[in-house]
């Protein structure tokens, strides 16, 4: 596996991606209702290559194929972190992390902030993050639960 950054080609995999993460990997601690409400159905290439190309976007690639995506916009909030069902502990999220902290470091971030899946809490824990307040996100009528997150560099 190695870690780059995104490249307008990789728009409908990461799309893709993202649809996957929702609906199988994180199956097991979101509802239906709530997965559905999530990513109703796999985001417009157009659209998510916008959505990525608007901050710095690192992407994991394993044999040729995307296995996970991270983002960083300029005020150092990590605002999409996926990795592909296959690829949850694998350390895909790990590599992509530490691509998103040389970016953090070069800029001269201060802190960073996130909204955490359940899924993802534990991950940042991990590495130093705290929960600042847990939150619900309403997403078309239906309340998903995560967490505000901090961690000072």
């Amino acid at each position: 596996m190695w870690v780059r950054r995104y490249k307008p080609g990789d728009a409908a995999a990461c799309a893709m991606l993202f649809y996957r993460a929702v609906h199988e990997g994180a199956s097991g601690a979101y509802t239906a209702e709530q997965r559905d409400a999530w990513a109703k159905q796999v985001p417009d290439t157009e659209y998510w290559h916008k959505r990525l190309s608007n901050d710095v976007c690192f992407v994991a690639e394993r044999n040729g194929a995307v296995a996970g995506f991270m983002t960083l916009e300029p005020d150092g909030h990590v605002g999409l972190t996926y990795v592909a069902p296959e690829e949850m502990g694998k350390g895909t999220a790990a590599a992509l992390y530490a691509a998103l902290l040389n970016e953090a470091a070069v800029k001269r971030l201060k802190s960073l902030t996130t909204e955490a899946s359940h899924l993802a809490r534990p991950f940042f824990e991990k590495f130093g993050w705290k929960v600042v307040t847990p939150q619900q996100v309403e997403r078309h009528g239906v309340l998903i639960p995560n967490y505000k997150m901090r961690c000072d560099l």
